[in-house]
């Protein structure tokens, strides 16, 4: 139904040819001997483009023969039984109507011409910038313009794999298909086609493409936490992030936490599976229940996982002895202790209670010199036992009389020894220094014989 006013060009120009057939075509008209032809027949032209239509007869008495057309038209030559005519602006399809007279009957002849041309606008939708592997999409496209439609038809590609072919119906021409999103997907250009195929009609096969769009798919699994339930302060210990059946694994952000505090993690891929070390030290301050986290963001999309952990403190045994070294006889007491929720036992005696101290006394005695003391310290922590293990040396020390007899009589024999030794010592060094000195008289006086007779001292008469 075609409301009231001005009708739109395709349509007022396609009345309008059928009303000219209608009043042209006479009932004289038929059986005619020397019909009227309309060259070329049936043609197709570009849109905006122009045409030279002949109207001939083999009529000898042809007359008044003329073009009837709604488009704009020029006359450009005629002749015995013909006549020709210039169309311009041919923007859509038309009828063109030739007639005349032969022998006083009214000849007729039509023509339908066909405009072609390829869509103004080929245009498909934006795609989601990362959709999850298995996950459906649409392809959609928009195709403005185009014609003859039943020749045009609308192809859907990844690449340069068909998907869908369907005819482009309607104005503007929507085609869709929907895809699975598989791993392939991934980084692959999709793009449409439309394709005016006008070989039949003697033209060639025209393209016309949209500007390509690029998909990014993700496969996005639970990330599995691998820690200790119990955590020890001012210790170290490790946190592993596992995931397993991720894609693409090095476009995927890990972040592995203890409550607020975020932890610097190390990441490794191998494949689809990846691993995220943390180092962590909780302080006395995150005593207690806490949450160890970890998030992976891939696609836009986040995965997290939460495993609470008991962070606890283990202080002691503090084992101490009142005298480390006691004389013999003296009180001695040996006290043990630990952290609030720590049993201690001291050789045997538990304490009264967790965060209580357990303690000895006894009188020290020979027997107890070198003896060993042992503190045992249990904590229950959610079901953890923890054991730590002292000891400590107690020296007593003691005057067994046999003993020091001996021993004094010993040390008295070494000292006498010790005193010789010296003076022999002093006395042999004084008698190698002493001096001694030898008059050897003078080396001038003369010598004399003695007579054997001679009476020694008498002087010489």
């Amino acid at each position: 139904m075609v409301p009231s006013g001005l009708l739109p060009g395709a349509c007022q120009t396609s009345l309008i040819s059928l009303l000219l057939v209608c009043c042209l075509l006479l009932p004289g008209a038929q059986g005619q001997q020397f019909p009227l032809r309309v060259e070329p027949q049936d043609p197709v032209v570009p849109t905006g483009g122009s045409l030279l239509v002949n109207c001939t007869t083999n009529c000898p008495h042809a007359e008044l023969l003329t073009l009837e057309t709604s488009l704009i038209k020029k006359p450009v030559g005629n002749g015995m039984g013909w006549t020709a005519f210039q169309l311009s602006g041919v923007t859509g399809d038309s009828q063109v109507l030739c007639s005349g007279y032969c022998n006083g009957s009214q000849v007729t002849g039509s023509s339908s011409i066909t405009v072609y041309g390829v869509p103004e606008r080929v245009e498909l939708a934006p795609l989601p910038e990362w959709l999850p592997v298995g996950e459906n999409f649409t392809l959609r496209c928009r195709v403005e313009g185009g014609a003859p439609r039943t020749n045009l038809t609308v192809v859907l590609l990844r690449g340069e794999e068909e998907l869908s072919r369907q005819p482009a119906v309607g104005e503007p021409a929507e085609v869709t298909a929907t895809v699975r999103a598989g791993r392939d997907d991934h980084g692959a250009s999709f793009s449409c086609r439309t394709e005016l195929d006008l070989r039949p009609r003697g033209l060639g096969l025209f393209l016309n493409s949209s500007a390509p769009r690029q998909l990014q798919t993700f496969a996005l699994t639970m990330p599995l936490l691998d820690v200790s339930p119990l955590l020890e302060v001012e210790t170290s210990w490790s946190v592993d992030c596992i995931l397993t059946g991720l894609f693409p694994a090095s476009e995927a952000q890990v972040q592995v936490a203890l409550g607020d505090q975020m932890l610097n993690a190390t990441v490794e891929s191998h494949g689809d599976n990846l691993t995220a070390t943390a180092t962590a030290t909780a302080s006395a301050e995150q005593e207690g229940t806490r949450q160890i986290v970890c998030n992976v963001t891939l696609g836009g999309d986040s995965r997290e996982t939460r495993k609470n952990v008991t962070i606890y403190s283990f202080l002691g045994p503090i084992l101490n002895l009142s005298e480390p070294t006691a004389p013999e006889g003296t009180t001695v007491t040996v006290t043990c202790a630990a952290g609030a929720q720590v049993q201690v036992t001291l050789d045997g005696i538990s304490s009264a209670g967790p965060g209580q101290l357990a303690q000895l006394q006894l009188n020290a005695t020979e027997e107890d010199d070198r003896r060993s003391f042992f503190c045992n310290a249990t904590l229950r922590v959610d079901g953890g036992i923890f054991h730590r293990n002292r000891s400590v040396q107690l020296r007593v020390l003691y005057r067994n009389p046999i003993a020091v007899s001996i021993g004094m009589g010993v040390l008295v024999i070494l000292g006498l020894v010790m005193i010789f030794a010296a003076l022999a010592y002093v006395f042999g060094m004084k008698k190698r220094s002493d001096s001694y000195h030898v008059n050897q008289g003078s080396t001038w006086l003369p010598l004399t014989s003695k007579q054997p007779n001679e009476d020694v001292g008498e002087e010489p008469s």
